[in-house]
Formats: structure tokens, C-alpha cells, sequence
């Protein structure tokens, strides 16, 4: 080992890059040991496994985790689903592949925030401190513990974001030509990288100091960008007559929705539950993300437009920061449109939220280290204490968090699905016997079996009355009557309480009942012997 190797390895860069690469490590050791059982599935899991499959034998980018005829997803996005499918060609089934990408995926994240913070303070500690702080929390790792989009989309914004800082430190066009490149890849992993576009564009008018500069920047970044989003919208039209399976509506976001979303954030904020049920009965929780979202967007408005019209007297303000506070905006106010105008079914889950926490623990160590170059000496005291606080809270989060998903797993992939008596049932029907079920998702990943939509009255995503209820119930019931099918109902709490009980539960009361395990229900005739 020559010298000079190991005089730059000893540097401070040197052993900032060797410590950020060891917590990167870290992440990756603790979501392989977290999930000994593979990743946890939800509904969307089955599209996204399901996708690649098809991919893989043949069949295209389709539905095939439905008895139906096949129909080409427009629903989600194809990249996490293809990328899946990249690691099938060398033999790897994609739910085992989902596990190898989110663990990459949480690993490349840890190191990125690093570098995100150590480019927006210049403090190599603060760099560490939002890794860690990342890493640590049981929120976000179990993002990354699904077999979900999420991961391969932080990864990619984050490597977006890097690449739009060193673009405006270098001043080099071809770091904005991958950012460009980068938010494409993201659209085509969730299409609420749209947001992430919008967020750059923005940036670029406000901050750049002419209008030739701006102009010559957008044209750079959006012909990197549009290519993919107008290949996949061009797809779309032509096998599914639409671009993103969406249609235009008005169903406003409920308060119980928006209730959920800051319940949900307040589980991120405070992973001591106690602790978290306290702050939101006693509504500080409401307030204080209320108090800073105001103060962002004050900030964000006054600094982006001082820069915009005044670019001669006030200096570009530091691009990590303000893009990260002006994605946050930009992610919310999409998210909060599609609700309302073309997906009411969304709900706020900790997975949409997920970018906010990203961008939260982004803008709380750039909002600390300003903090502490702005204190005096003596007032630094409370500043460690509160770092600390918040790696104690974020570390006592992810404990509990790895021991509950090294016991149980998430969702679909937990004991009480891999065990259920009526998903046991369900996978000896002979073939030829079609399932009819509220959760086909649930159906596909635990027993591998296709099945049918329980008919309901009312579209989830647009609110609308479906026409043909009544005829679709009338063929299932006789289907079912006749040994041709079974209806399988998971969580019949939940049937309950919707808004269509009555009618569900008279229909299914009428129905034979094969098998029942707690809130699982098994409808149908027994073959005869």
C-alpha cells in the first residue's frame, strides 16, 4: 500500500467516504436480517411480481395475477416490474429479486442522503448524522421491507437530486442531462415523478439568472426528460386506449384520508407509540406540521422570487435545500390532485408519504447545521442534545420496528396469511374451479392461484356506480351454486363497514358456507366424491 493511498484514505474525505460506505453497509446487513422471510406483500405487490412474470414467460406487461383475459398494466408504471424481470433472466424468481433491489435500494439511499448533506452543509458530520438518522428509522425501513416501488423510487429521486446539485455547482450540462435521465427513470417507477420534474423545472426558472440561461436549462433537462414519459404514454394508447388507466373526476380528499396522512406522519415523527399517541390526541402533532409546512413555503416563495427578479442582488440560494423544500410542496399538491380529480381509492399510507420523510430529515439537518453556524458558543449545548435526542427516538423506532419484522413479516408474507387455513383451502380447489375473491392480490401471492373480482356496486377509484352489479352478482351466485366456483372473503369486518354492507352481507348469507376462520370466510359447493 503505497503512501499516498493511505494518506488519502486517512483524510478527512477519505474516512467520511469509508464511514458513509460502512453505515450504507449497515443498512443492507439490517433489512437482510429484518426479512429472513423474504420482503413483505401488499395489493400492488401482486402487480409489480405479477408484471415481471409475464414479462418473463411471454405474456407482456399484464394482469396475469387475474382470471380474466389478459390486459396490458397501465396502472402502474413498468420499471420496478421490468427491473424485476432483469434479474428473472438469471434465474431469479422476482420476488426473490424484489428482496436483492430493496436492499440495494436501502443501502444506495443511506450513502446518497449522506452525500446530499454533506453537499448542502459542507460538513462531512452532518453527512453522517443524516445517514444514520436514515438507517435508523423504522418508518422508512419498513418502506424498503416491501416488495414495493417506493425503494427503487427514492433511490432514483435521490440520484436525481445529486446530480441536479452538481449541475448547478459545475455548471457542466451533462449532469443536467442525467438528472433528466434520472427523473425519467423515476416517472417510470411511480408517476408521481412528475412532481420531481416539475420540481426541477421550477427550480431552474426561479434560480437561473437569465431568461436564456433558463430556457437553455429546461430544454436540456426536458429533452432528457419527455422521451419517457411520451414512449410509455404512446404504449399505453395503443394496447389499452388510455395513458395511465385514469379518468377524470371530482372526489375531493375526505378529512378521515387527511386525518390518516398525519396520523401516519406522526408515526414517523415519534416512533415511541406511547409517545406518538399522545402528541396526536393533543393535536401538537397537526400544529407543528402545519407551523413548518407555512414556514417552508414562506421561505421558498420570498427566496425563489428575491432570485427570479432580482438575480444581480441576491445569491442563488443553496440548491439542495431549496429543491428539497420545493419538492415537498410539489409531491404533496400532486399526490392531493390525483386524489381528487383521478384516483379517490388512494389513500394516505406511510409508503406516499415516504418521500415527505426523505425530504423532512433532509431540511431538519440542513435547518441544524445553519442553526449551529449561526449560534453563538454557548447555545450549541441544546443543539447536540437535540442531534442525539433524535438519533436516541430514530434508534429506539428501529428496534422495535427489526424485531417486529424479523418475527412477523408485513402484509401478505406474515404468518397469519402464510398460515391461514382458508389460503390452504383455496390451493387444493381442483383447477377448474374458479375463485371469486375481495383480495386477488392476496389470492395470487399467497397460493399462486388466479382469480376473479368479488363484484362491488361501486368503482373504488372513481366513486361511480357500476351499471352491471346486479348481473355480475346473479352469474357469481350462480356459479358458485353450481360447484363452478367459490368465494373466498378475507376480513368480512371490513365488508361491514362499507358503505354497501347491507347488500354484501344479504348476498353472501345466502351462500353455503364451506369454511370459516375468524373474519376469513370460504363460500361454496363441496365436490362431491
Amino acid at each position: 500500500m503505497s503512501p499516498k493511498f493511505f494518506e488519502r484514505f486517512t483524510s478527512p474525505p477519505g474516512l467520511f467516504l469509508f464511514t458513509l460506505t460502512l453505515i450504507g453497509l449497515l443498512a443492507a446487513f439490517a433489512l437482510i436480517q429484518a426479512t429472513p422471510n423474504g420482503l413483505g406483500l401488499a395489493n400492488d405487490s401482486a402487480a409489480y411480481i405479477g408484471g415481471a412474470r409475464g414479462i418473463l414467460n411471454g405474456q407482456g406487461y399484464s394482469d396475469i395475477w387475474l382470471d380474466s383475459s389478459l390486459e396490458p398494466i397501465t396502472h402502474y408504471p413498468p420499471l420496478y416490474s421490468l427491473t424485476l424481470a432483469g434479474l428473472g433472466l438469471f434465474g431469479l424468481d422476482p420476488l426473490r429479486g424484489a428482496r436483492l433491489i430493496n436492499v440495494l435500494a436501502f443501502s444506495t439511499s443511506t450513502i446518497l442522503l449522506g452525500l446530499l448533506a454533506c453537499k448542502m452543509t459542507r460538513s462531512y458530520l452532518a453527512g453522517l448524522i443524516l445517514a444514520a438518522l436514515f438507517m435508523t428509522s423504522g418508518a422508512l425501513m419498513r418502506i424498503y421491507a416491501y416488495a414495493l416501488s417506493e425503494a427503487l423510487f427514492l433511490t432514483l429521486s435521490l440520484m436525481a437530486f445529486l446530480s441536479f446539485a452538481f449541475y448547478f455547482e459545475r455548471q457542466k450540462n451533462h449532469w443536467l442531462l442525467i438528472a433528466g435521465i434520472l427523473v425519467g427513470l423515476a416517472y417510470l417507477t411511480r408517476y408521481t415523478g412528475l412532481a420531481l420534474a416539475a420540481t426541477f423545472c421550477v427550480t431552474l426558472l426561479l434560480l437561473k439568472p437569465t431568461w436564456r440561461e433558463r430556457f437553455k436549462s429546461l430544454f436540456s433537462f426536458l429533452a432528457a426528460f419527455v422521451p419517457f414519459v411520451a414512449i410509455w404514454m404512446v404504449r399505453n394508447m395503443l394496447l389499452a386506449g388510455n395513458a395511465a388507466n385514469r379518468t377524470f373526476g371530482w372526489h375531493p380528499v375526505t378529512l378521515a384520508n387527511i386525518r390518516r396522512g398525519v396520523y401516519a406522519f406522526s408515526a414517523f415523527l415519534m416512533p415511541v407509540s406511547e409517545w406518538q399517541s399522545a402528541l396526536f390526541k393533543a393535536r401538537l402533532i397537526h400544529w407543528f406540521l402545519a407551523g413548518i409546512g407555512l414556514i417552508l413555503l414562506i421561505w421558498l416563495v420570498i427566496t425563489g422570487l428575491r432570485r427570479f427578479f432580482w438575480p444581480k442582488t441576491y445569491p442563488q440560494p443553496e440548491i439542495v435545500a431549496f429543491s428539497t423544500g420545493l419538492y415537498a410542496w410539489a409531491y404533496l399538491s400532486s399526490v392531493l390532485l390525483s386524489m381528487s380529480l383521478f384516483d379517490a381509492s388512494t389513500k394516505f399510507q406511510p409508503r406516499i408519504l415516504s418521500p415527505l420523510y426523505v425530504t423532512f430529515f433532509v431540511l431538519l439537518v440542513g435547518l441544524v447545521h445553519w442553526l449551529w453556524v449561526q449560534s453563538p458558543r454557548w447555545t450549541r449545548a441544546g443543539l447536540i442534545l437535540l442531534t442525539f435526542f433524535a438519533l436516541a427516538l430514530s434508534l429506539a423506532g428501529f428496534a422495535r420496528t427489526f424485531q417486529e419484522l424479523r418475527r412477523t413479516g408485513q402484509g401478505y408474507a406474515s404468518w397469519k396469511w402464510r398460515e391461514s387455513p382458508i389460503m390452504a383451502a383455496v390451493q387444493e380447489l381442483p383447477p377448474g374451479v374458479a375463485i371469486y375473491t375481495n383480495s386477488p392480490p392476496a389470492v395470487y401471492l399467497v397460493t399462486g392461484r388466479v382469480s376473479r373480482v368479488m363484484p362491488t356496486p361501486f368503482d373504488a377509484v372513481t366513486l361511480e356506480k357500476r351499471p352491471e352489479y346486479a348481473a355480475h352478482l346473479a352469474r357469481m351466485r350462480q356459479e358458485i351454486l353450481d360447484g363452478r366456483a367459490v368465494l373466498a372473503v378475507f376480513d368480512i369486518s371490513e365488508v361491514e363497514s362499507t358503505d354497501d354492507a347491507f347488500e354484501a352481507l344479504s348476498f353472501i348469507a345466502e351462500l353455503p358456507l364451506m369454511q370459516k376462520q375468524g373474519d376469513n370466510l370460504l363460500f361454496g359447493v363441496f365436490p362431491k366424491e
